[in-house]
């Protein structure tokens, strides 16, 4: 049995603790001080030790992070999903090969302290399963010190693209992890012909859902509506998530309290980044109404935005900014989107800093979580397992 202490962890309740990792996993906790020595000793030295962040909704195979910079091309009139497709395609012909740029971005995540992730990748017509090929062979060559799910993302479209519905069941049988889908009805204009494709495949696959859904308005909130009735129909409830839901963050307040409930109902998980250019769903009251609510960088230095750094630190700080979070609890919940949300949303074993559960952490110079979020500190100490894999803004090789 391999084992390590860490001592003087200070823990999100501010006491200093001892704890014990063997194998991987969280065997003991104990105050600062009293545990037995061990062949290995790792001091955290009062530093805040909090659980890995997850990263829930990123696209590894479309940053350009590490490559030339690529200026921004604005739509020609406000938001345009199929704009930005196009926009997306014109780059990704002159970038750097996917599998660089995908390893860039995972080095500047991990670096930060994401040590879970859920990546979105595209597969549909327009690059059928090279995207899916490329990217699965960077999870395994980072497996390591990253667990990643990925995410078959039909970006140009489910029924607008030809062969796209063979092409996403084939990708789950290749490795990817979850079916998506993209703006059934602006998209596609056809909410049941596109969500009948992704929750075919997830029925028949038995894997989860998470659906890009940009839509405004009451077009939003009706898909949400078709999507949360989907998933209680086929008992899918915590396996299902839908990505962005701007409408949410459009309706009144009667409304918003009627599909909160709904959405809590039916177990389906609302993933927001709190763009500056939309409006986003009410972190508080869906959590209020018990709605799992997670995050994401989702795109970094992309054809959608020049922004982004990787650090979900910074996202849960946005995301309290935008939110009006200023009290300690309030800024404890937008830290808990990027760590115990997303671990819930993600399905994850053995998350966070309990016995028996890995020993996957990061270390702030902090004194407790709303410090952290207010400061975003740096430089950070990053442990998968108990073993360090990244200090000082860069991986550990």
């Amino acid at each position: 049995m391999t084992e390590t202490l860490f001592t003087n962890a200070r823990l999100a309740d501010g006491t200093l603790n001892d704890i014990l990792v063997s194998d991987g996993r969280i065997s003991a906790i104990d105050k600062a001080g009293t545990s037995a020595a061990t062949a290995k000793t790792v001091d955290i030295a009062g530093a805040l030790l909090v659980p890995s962040f997850v990263e829930g909704h990123i696209h590894l195979d479309t940053s350009f992070y590490g490559d030339k910079w690529i200026p921004h091309k604005a739509c020609t009139n406000g938001f345009d999903v199929h704009e930005r497709v196009a926009f997306q395609a014109e780059n990704m012909a002159a970038a750097a090969p996917m599998d660089e740029r995908a390893r860039n971005q995972l080095d500047l995540c991990i670096a930060n302290g994401a040590l879970q992730m859920r990546s979105h990748v595209m597969v549909d017509g327009s690059v059928g399963l090279k995207s899916l090929e490329t990217i699965l062979a960077v999870r395994e060559a980072y497996r390591a010190i990253i667990d990643i799910q990925l995410v078959a993302f039909p970006q140009s479209g489910i029924l607008k693209s030809p062969g796209t519905p063979d092409l996403m069941d084939e990708a789950i049988g290749m490795g990817a992890d979850l079916v998506g889908g993209l703006d059934p009805l602006s998209f596609d204009r056809d909410i049941k012909g596109h969500l009948d494709v992704v929750f075919g495949i997830a029925e028949k696959r038995g894997v989860d859902v998470d659906i890009h859904l940009h839509d405004a308005g009451t077009m939003g909130a009706m898909t949400i509506e078709e999507i949360c009735a989907r998933t209680t129909a086929l008992g899918m409830q915590g396996r299902v998530a839908v990505s962005h839901a701007y409408g949410l963050g459009d309706l009144g307040p009667d409304a918003i309290k009627k599909i909160a409930a709904l959405i809590a109902k039916s177990g389906v998980a609302i993933m927001t980044n709190a763009p500056g250019n939309h409006n986003f769903p009410p972190v508080a009251l869906l959590r209020a109404a018990g709605v799992t609510v997670f995050s994401g960088n989702d795109n970094i230095r992309d054809s959608w935005w020049p922004f982004g750094d990787g650090d979900m630190l910074r996202r849960a700080e946005i995301i309290a900014y935008r939110s009006g979070f200023y009290t300690d609890a309030e800024l404890a919940a937008a830290f808990d989107v990027v760590t115990a949300g997303g671990a819930k949303a993600l399905n994850l074993e053995g998350y966070g800093i309990a016995i028996g559960a890995k020993a996957d952490f990061v270390t702030l110079t902090a004194e407790h979580v709303p410090e952290a979020v207010v400061a975003i500190p740096k430089p950070r100490r990053v442990f998968k397992e108990g073993r360090l894999v990244a200090e000082n803004g860069a991986v550990v090789r």
